[in-house]
C-alpha cells in the first residue's frame, strides 16, 4: 500500500511541477542565459558519445544484416533496413537512454543537492519559483536539441552502415547503392515518428530527473539513491513509452 502511495504522491508532484513550469513560460526571455547553458551542457557536450554510439549501432546493424542477407539474395535492402531502423528506433530511444544516463543523472543530483542543503527553500523564501528558474529551462533546452540529435544520431548511424557494406568483403554494397535503397525506402514519415518519439522521450525524462531531484530528503546517502532511481525509472518509462509511441504512430 505504501508503494502506491509513494508512486501517485510522486506522480501528482511530478504533474504540478509541470503546470508550474509551464505557466512560467511568460518568463522565458528572462531565463535564456540559462536555457542556452542547459542545451549547451545537454546537447553540445553529448554529441561525442552520440556519435560514436550510433556510429557502431549503424555499423553492427549493417553487419548483422549483411550476415543474414548473404543467404537470401538481399543484400542490396540493407540500407533500407539500416535507414528505417535507425530513423524510427534506433537514433531516437539511443539518444534517450543516452540522456537519461548523462544529463537525467546529472540533473537529479544538482537539484537534489540543492533540496538536501536548503538551496531550494531560499528560492521559496526569497519568492523564486523553483520550477521557473531550474525545470523551465532545462524543458526548454531538452525540447530544443533532441530533434537535433536525433538527426544527427540517424546520419551518424547511416554512415557507419555504409562503410560496414562498403569495407567488408562478404557484403561488398558500395555507398551509392546503400544509400540509394536507404532513399527508395525511407520516408519522411519515418524521420518524423523518430523525431516525436525523441521529444516524448527528452521531456519525460526531464520531467523525472527534475521531479526525483527535487523531492529528496535527507543527506548525500539519500542523493545518490535519488540518482539511481531517476535513472531506473528514465529507462523503464523510455521503453515502455516506446511500445505505446510506436503502436499510435503505426
Amino acid at each position: 500500500m505504501t508503494r502506491f502511495h509513494n508512486f501517485f504522491d510522486a506522480f501528482g508532484s511530478g504533474v504540478l511541477m509541470t503546470w508550474r513550469a509551464f505557466v512560467s513560460l511568460p518568463s522565458a526571455p528572462r531565463i535564456l542565459k540559462r536555457t542556452a547553458e542547459q542545451g549547451y551542457l545537454a546537447g553540445y557536450t553529448s554529441l561525442p558519445i552520440v556519435s560514436v554510439l550510433c556510429f557502431f549501432i549503424g555499423a553492427v546493424l549493417a553487419l548483422q544484416a549483411g550476415i543474414s542477407f548473404r543467404d537470401f539474395g538481399a543484400k542490396e535492402l540493407i540500407g533500407a533496413l539500416v535507414g528505417a531502423s535507425m530513423a524510427r528506433e534506433l537514433g531516437p530511444v539511443m539518444v534517450a537512454i543516452l540522456l537519461a544516463g548523462r544529463v537525467g543523472s546529472a540533473t537529479t543530483a544538482e537539484l537534489a543537492s540543492m533540496r538536501v542543503n536548503s538551496e531550494i527553500d531560499a528560492l521559496v523564501t526569497m519568492n523564486i519559483p523553483p520550477e521557473r528558474l531550474l525545470v523551465l529551462p532545462r524543458l526548454l533546452a531538452v525540447l530544443l536539441i533532441m530533434p537535433v540529435l536525433t538527426i544527427l544520431a540517424n546520419l551518424i548511424g547511416w554512415f557507419g552502415g555504409a562503410v560496414v557494406c562498403e569495407y567488408v568483403s562478404f557484403i561488398g554494397i558500395s555507398g551509392d547503392q546503400f544509400f540509394r535503397a536507404l532513399q527508395e525506402f525511407l520516408t519522411v514519415d519515418d524521420i518524423l515518428d523518430g523525431i516525436i518519439k525523441a521529444e516524448i522521450f527528452g521531456f519525460v525524462i526531464t520531467i523525472i530527473a527534475c521531479n526525483t531531484g527535487l523531492r529528496t530528503r535527507g543527506g548525500p546517502r539519500e542523493i545518490g539513491l535519488a540518482v539511481t532511481k531517476s535513472v531506473v525509472l528514465s529507462l523503464v518509462a523510455i521503453l515502455t513509452l516506446d511500445y505505446f509511441i510506436t503502436k499510435v504512430l503505426a
